[in-house]
C-alpha cells in the first residue's frame, strides 16, 4: 500500500477517533492494530510490535493475512470487519509470517463511518507474558503453574458472563476476608475448587498455606487422624503428627465433598468450628484455630440434610455463606468463551493450530445437558483435540459419542439413565447377578454398562462401605469413588 494511501487512511481516522486517542494508543500496555476495511494495517503501536516482535515500520501498510498465519476466516479482524459485530474476550495461539508464536486474548470493534458503514476495525491485544510481569500477585497463566500457597487459580480464571455465575463471583469475593466459613454449591464439574482457590488467595491471608482434603477418598477409620492429627501412644503404632486443622492454621482448609464425611465425624467437626480449638487424637492438649474453612457439597444443602448426609447443626456452621455455583446447562452463553480457552490450552500442550468449533457442533454443544459440566466440557475439547490430526476445526466427528448422542437430532440408547434405573433400584439388589446388558449397544455403551454393574454388585456386598468396596475390586479409594460421582451412585442407597 502505498504511503500516500496510508497518510488518507490516517487522516480519516484522526478525524474519527481525535489527534489525542493516537497519543493514547502508542502508551497503552496492550496492542493495538486499526485496519482498514480491506484489512490493511493502517496504525500499529509499540506494545504491539513487542508481542509479534514486528517492526512498526514494516508493520503499517501490510494486509492482517500478510503479517500473520491466518486467513480471512481465522482473523479477528477481518471476521470484525465482515460481520460489523465486536470480538470480545477471544484467546488465540497464533504465528507471525516471521515465525513468532503469540498466546494472546483480542478484543476487536469495527469502526463506522457516518453513513454507518464499516470503514475498519480497531484491535486490542493482551499479551499472556506481559500480563505475567505487570500483574502485582501474577495470575496463573498456564494449568501446570502454581503459586508457593499450594494454589493456581484466582478468579481472574472463573470464564463466564452469566448473571447467576457473576452473582456468585460477587459473594465469594465479598466474604472472602471475614472469619466465617463458606459453602459452594454446586454439580460436580462446576468448578468448585477453582471458586475455593480463588477464595483463598483473594484473601488477605492468601501468601498462607492452602490445604485441600476430599472426604471421600479417604477411608473412615483415618479420616479423623487426618483432620485432627495424632499423639504418640493413642493407638497402637501412633505417633505424635499435626492434622489437616493444624496444618492449615492461619491459611484455608477446603473440605471437598463435606457431605461424604460419616455423621459422628460431622458431630466431632462441629465441635473443633464452633470452638477453634483442634485436640490431636489421644492428646489431652487443645490448639487454638485461626484459619478459613471453605467446603463443598454437590446438591442444595437442605436437600442434603433431608437425605440424612448433612447434620443441620454443621450447615449453620459450615454454610454461613453458601455460594451456590450455577451448571453449565443454565449459562449456555459461556459455553463458547470455554471452548474457546480450553481450544488455546491444548493447542499449546498438542502442538496444533486448531481454530475453532464448526457450525454443527456448536449446535451440539447448546443442545447437550452437560451433566459433568465445565469439567466435561474441557475433556471433550482435549479428546477430540487428540483426534484432530492437523484439521483446524474441531468437527462433530471428533467428539465421542456419547455427546454426538445427547443431541436431539440424533437418537442412541441411552444406557447412562436405563442401566441406573435397573440397577440404583433397591429392589434388584438381592440378585443383581441377573442383570444382563441391553441388547444393541457399543463396545463402549456395553463398557460403560458392565462397569456401572460391576460397581453396585461390589457396594451391594460390602453394604455401602466404599472403602472396602473399592479393596475387593483391587482399586484405589480415590479411584472408586471418582466412579460412583460419575454414575451418580450414593453409599445410603446400599445401607442394610
Amino acid at each position: 500500500m502505498s504511503e500516500r494511501k496510508i497518510k488518507g487512511g490516517l487522516s480519516d481516522l484522526v478525524e474519527h477517533l481525535g489527534v489525542d486517542m493516537f497519543n493514547f494508543y502508542d502508551d497503552l500496555h496492550e496492542g493495538v492494530i486499526i485496519a482498514d476495511v480491506t484489512g490493511t494495517v493502517l496504525y500499529y503501536n509499540a506494545t504491539q510490535a513487542r508481542i509479534d516482535d514486528i517492526d512498526r515500520k514494516y508493520a503499517t501498510g501490510k494486509k492482517i493475512t500478510s503479517l500473520y498465519k491466518l486467513s480471512e476466516n481465522t482473523s479477528t479482524t477481518m471476521q470484525c470487519i465482515r460481520t460489523g459485530m465486536p470480538v470480545k474476550n477471544k484467546m488465540m495461539v497464533y504465528r507471525t509470517r516471521l515465525g513468532k508464536i503469540a498466546n494472546t486474548i483480542s478484543n476487536v470493534f469495527p469502526l463506522f463511518n457516518k453513513e454507518k458503514e464499516v470503514f475498519g476495525a480497531i484491535s486490542f491485544t493482551k499479551d499472556y507474558q506481559m500480563l505475567e510481569s505487570i500483574l502485582e500477585r501474577g495470575v496463573p497463566i498456564k494449568a501446570s503453574q502454581r503459586f508457593s500457597n499450594g494454589t493456581r487459580f484466582t478468579f481472574e480464571d472463573i470464564i463466564g458472563s452469566d448473571h447467576a455465575l457473576l452473582k456468585s463471583v460477587k459473594i465469594a469475593k465479598l466474604a472472602s476476608d471475614s472469619p466465617s466459613a463458606i459453602m459452594l454449591s454446586g454439580e460436580t464439574g462446576t468448578g468448585k475448587e477453582l471458586f475455593a482457590q480463588s477464595i483463598h488467595n483473594y484473601s488477605s491471608f492468601g501468601r498462607e498455606k492452602f490445604i485441600p482434603v476430599n472426604c471421600a477418598a479417604i477411608p473412615e477409620n483415618l479420616l479423623e487422624g487426618i483432620l485432627f492429627g495424632t499423639s504418640k501412644g493413642a493407638f497402637t503404632g501412633s505417633v505424635d503428627k499435626s492434622g489437616l486443622f493444624e496444618q492449615a492454621n492461619h491459611g484455608t482448609l477446603f473440605l471437598d465433598e463435606l457431605d461424604s464425611m460419616p455423621f459422628s465425624l460431622q458431630a466431632k467437626l462441629l465441635r473443633v468450628v464452633q470452638e477453634k480449638k483442634v485436640r490431636r487424637l489421644g492428646s489431652i492438649n487443645e490448639i487454638d484455630l485461626n484459619l478459613k474453612i471453605i467446603s463443598t457439597v454437590s446438591q442444595h444443602p437442605h436437600q442434603i440434610i433431608k437425605r440424612e448426609l448433612l447434620r443441620q447443626d454443621l450447615f449453620y456452621r459450615m454454610g454461613v455463606v453458601l455460594v451456590t455455583i450455577p451448571p453449565l446447562r443454565h449459562r449456555r452463553n459461556d459455553i463458547q468463551p470455554l471452548v474457546d480457552r480450553f481450544i488455546t490450552k491444548f493447542n499449546e500442550i498438542f502442538g496444533e493450530r486448531v481454530n475453532g468449533i464448526s457450525s454443527k457442533v456448536t449446535a451440539l454443544f447448546n443442545e447437550y445437558e452437560w451433566p459433568g459440566n465445565v469439567r466435561e466440557l474441557e475433556h471433550v475439547i482435549e479428546g477430540a483435540m487428540n483426534l484432530i490430526n492437523g484439521s483446524r476445526i474441531i468437527e462433530r466427528k471428533h467428539l465421542p459419542s456419547h455427546v454426538r448422542f445427547g443431541s436431539n437430532t440424533d437418537s442412541a440408547p441411552d444406557v447412562s439413565l436405563g442401566v441406573q434405573e435397573a440397577l440404583l433400584n433397591p429392589q434388584p439388589f438381592e440378585d443383581s447377578s441377573s442383570y444382563s446388558c441391553p441388547e444393541g449397544l457399543n463396545l463402549v455403551e456395553n463398557q460403560t454398562a458392565n462397569e456401572l454393574k460391576i460397581i453396585v454388585n461390589a457396594l451391594t456386598k460390602s453394604r455401602g462401605n466404599a472403602a472396602k468396596a473399592a479393596r475387593n475390586l483391587g482399586i484405589s479409594p480415590q479411584s472408586f469413588h471418582y466412579k460412583m460421582k460419575k454414575y451418580g451412585i450414593e453409599r445410603k442407597q446400599f445401607f442394610r
